[in-house]
């Protein structure tokens, strides 16, 4: 099946046609996965699975803690560095 790459925004897109994405199981508006396959020009689609979903939220909370963190204690940690 041949596509065309269009420009969408900043983002260049490859639409899926929905017979395919009913084909595996996957729907629109679904969090997918882009990755190259090493060594070769393909690239692989995967659905984004819960554990990677949790994951994601872990570096949100964690980034939310350092962001937080650094703003109470950020000169704290700038005198300690010159110390």
């Amino acid at each position: 099946m041949i596509q065309s790459i269009f420009q969408v925004g900043n983002s260049n897109v490859v639409s899926i046609p929905s017979r395919l994405l009913q084909e595996i199981g996957m729907k629109k508006g679904q969090k997918v996965t882009v990755d190259r396959i090493p060594d070769t020009d393909a690239i692989i689609v995967r659905p984004v699975t819960k554990k990677q979903t949790i994951a994601l939220s872990e570096t949100k909370e964690f980034q939310q803690w350092l962001d937080s963190f650094l703003k109470e204690d950020g000169q704290l940690l700038d005198e300690l560095a010159d110390r």
